[in-house]
């Protein structure tokens, strides 16, 4: 042992080897762990790849189609299997009774005269047993073949191994999907080798088999790509970012690559998300029955109209799930989604979105413009006059609010000229109420400024204040439900605030409005109009139409006027939608609730509905021609007195008079879902809803359970 107690390992304590002299001995570096502690291992791509992977075969409006199985349009006919056992074991006692009989001799010996007729004696009687032997049984075993085969076929024993031998079996339990070829498989990005950017392709594909790739990054990188396919973008340029940056490349203007949290089952490749599942019910086609529902932008492009009473679920399980969605194909690039609910209706957290906008809260970072972001005053005094006035309008689709967008130009038109932007709230309720001291600053000012048409204008205006009927008090009362301490600092126009405007919808971005229903009811109604006609007008002038735009609004209560259902009406050419959710159909006037539901494509009514609601639905989905069958029990009357005798005996057994069943089958037109069935058929959770697609596709109404 040496002087500081360590053995030397070359030599003993009986024969110690002297240590040489020399430096100390420095003990060698453990190698550094590949990441600190508690850092998880890096994920592989093999979750990402299987749901790329994953077959989603065409279907019909409204299928998920992630993972579906296609069933067949009707429904095979399948025999109960009590019924189709008991008929297979008489099948084969009936097989072991005739063979049993043949065996035995009791049907004599016709059955093996084949055998005689069709074979030489010299092999039927010779001295080699063993051949005759094979020759004899051979032809016993072909005949017991034979029975049973007819026998099997009586018993429909082929059917029994489909429904409980291995076949169902390995249709339970889920097999391994087969890797695809490089050529076929999306991992691998053919679409980009096919057009000379392997490079890109390349650098792609290790992205996702090293797990650094999410589904929002494929779904970003194949709108990018079909940019460079439709000419908006060129392929250097597309090379070259996804070179450098991977499945960063072609980033959403937030940065974001995914949304904080998810609620419901995305499919991005298919734009689609799970609503829930089509009910197993005779009342749906049978290809739909146990399907999920999957909603995507060529559904909603023909805009969804949700009808519910309270707490039957629509924003949490139809609004939620949507703007969700719409969200992750924003972020995609795909889409512009603007949410407009009350404050707390749990729309989804703030970090879902772009732009916040909290009217009433003095902590909103953004401002909503109420004249949308146009110059023009016209534009402006005709989406005005809508938010302020469109629910008095006569309520039939020829009725509109051309005087109140007149009194509006007339004014805004000056005081732009004067004053280089359109008036504030108190500003334009001075000038709508004819305020003395503004009408005449803002003469003056026209008058300096040369504008003689514009002086014509408001010369007009003033007169018109003088006339019984003048719209112009009607604006200045709606106008003051804005002019309240609660919105001071809302709707300025002054350029000190970061007002929103829906012209933004040319971009793919993501908006939340919180409307302050609570104590400003009817002013959260006059917004949402406003934000409704902004989106209406916005869309149709927008030039890049690829991109998919939607409103949803939680709550379209006093929102439908005859100049939205027009404007709904036209958004289907503009690849665009709405969203609206109704508590009852009575909260539209009753000229306007046909057409609105034949402006939206897609129709839904959740369970609770009241029976007149449900007699609007049940109209607009119309009739169906159906097989009735009538059954008829009709007694028989025996004439001979043994039948009577038997039909005396018969009684006494069963209890029942003999009778003679007739069955008559004959088609009836009949309601698809009537206004009972609505308003008492319909489960807790589930709704029936049915679909039109843009290309005009339709699905007939489907029973849907939305819880699952």
């Amino acid at each position: 042992m040496d002087s500081d107690g360590t053995h030397d390992a070359r030599g003993t304590h009986a024969n110690p080897v002297p240590r040489p002299a020399g430096p100390p001995e420095v003990p060698a570096m453990p190698p550094r762990p590949p990441a600190g502690p508690g850092v998880p291992p890096m994920p592989d791509g093999s979750a990402f790849l299987t749901w790329l992977r994953t077959p989603r075969p065409e279907a019909a409006p409204g299928m998920w189609r992630f993972g579906h199985r296609p069933r067949p349009e009707e429904e095979p006919e399948q025999i109960p299997t009590r019924q189709l056992l008991s008929g297979a074991l008489i099948a084969f006692l009936v097989g072991w009774l005739v063979w049993s009989l043949l065996w035995n001799g009791y049907l004599g010996g016709w059955w093996v005269l084949p055998l005689e007729l069709f074979t030489p004696d010299s092999w039927r009687h010779s001295d080699d047993r063993v051949g005759n032997a094979i020759l004899w049984y051979g032809y016993y075993v072909l005949i017991a073949f034979t029975i049973m085969l007819v026998v099997g076929r009586l018993g429909r024993w082929g059917e029994i191994w489909r429904r409980f031998g291995p076949p169902a079996w390995n249709r339970a339990v889920p097999t391994s999907e087969r890797v695809p070829t490089p050529e076929q498989d999306p991992a691998e990005w053919p679409q980009l080798r096919a057009a000379g950017a392997a490079d890109a392709a390349e650098r792609l594909a290790a992205e996702a088999r090293a797990g650094l790739m999410r589904d929002v990054d494929h779904a970003r990188i194949t709108r990018a790509w079909q940019g460079v396919r439709s000419g908006r973008h060129s392929l250097a340029t597309f090379t070259g970012a996804v070179l450098q940056e991977g499945a960063r490349a072609c980033p959403h203007p937030s940065g974001e690559r995914d949304l904080p949290t998810r609620l419901a089952h995305h499919d991005l490749v298919t734009g689609q998300v799970r609503l829930g599942t089509t009910a197993d019910d005779a009342r749906n086609p049978y290809a739909y029955r146990g399907t999920g529902l999957g909603l995507g932008p060529d559904l909603l492009g023909t805009s969804l109209l949700a009808v519910g009473p309270a707490g039957s679920g629509k924003t949490g399980t139809v609004v939620r799930p949507l703007a969700e969605s719409l969200c992750l194909h924003a972020l995609a690039g795909r889409a512009a989604v603007v949410v407009v609910g009350a404050a707390g209706a749990g729309l989804g957290p703030a970090d879902s979105y772009d732009v916040v906008v909290q009217i009433g809260n003095p902590d909103s970072v953004y401002d909503l413009d109420l004249y949308g972001g146009t110059s023009d005053p016209d534009e402006a005094a005709a989406v005005l006059a809508e938010a302020l006035v469109g629910d008095l309008a006569e309520p039939h689709q020829g009725g509109d609010t051309r005087r109140s967008t007149t009194v509006l130009a007339q004014l805004l038109g000056p005081f732009r000229a004067v004053h280089g932007r359109f008036p504030s709230v108190p500003e334009l309720r001075q000038l709508l109420d004819g305020a003395a001291a503004p009408l005449a600053a803002l003469r003056q000012g026209l008058q300096d400024a040369g504008q003689e048409s514009l002086l014509r204008e408001l010369d007009a205006r003033e007169r018109q204040m003088s006339h019984p009927g003048d719209v112009g008090g009607v604006l200045a009362d709606r106008v003051a439900l804005l002019d309240r301490p609660a919105f001071a600092g809302f709707f300025d126009t002054s350029g000190q605030s970061r007002p929103f405007s829906l012209k933004a919808v040319d971009h793919p971005v993501r908006v939340r409005v919180d409307l302050p229903q609570r104590g400003h009811a009817d002013a959260s109604k006059m917004l949402a109009r406003l934000v409704l006609a902004q989106f209406t007008a916005s869309v149709a002038v927008r030039e890049d139409r690829s991109l998919f735009a939607c409103l949803v609004l939680d709550d379209a209560t006093g929102v439908v006027t005859p100049e939205a259902v027009r404007g709904i009406q036209r958004l289907r050419s503009g690849n665009a939608g709405v969203v609206l959710t109704l508590r009852t159909l009575d909260d539209v006037p009753r000229p306007l609730r046909g057409p609105l539901l034949g402006a939206t494509g897609c129709r839904m009514a959740l369970s609770g509905l009241t029976p007149w609601d449900g007699q609007d639905f049940a109209e607009v989905w119309g009739k169906e021609w159906i097989d009735a069958t009538d059954v008829t029990d009709r007694q028989i009357i025996a004439e001979t007195p043994a039948g009577k005798a038997l039909h005396m005996v018969r009684r006494v057994i069963t209890g029942k008079a003999p009778t003679a069943r007739a069955v008559t089958v004959r088609q009836v037109e009949r309601e698809r879902w009537s206004a009972s069935e609505l308003a008492h058929g319909v489960p807790p959770g589930h709704a029936v809803l049915s679909l039109t697609n843009v290309k005009g596709e339709h699905a007939p109404p489907l029973l849907v359970d939305l819880r699952g």
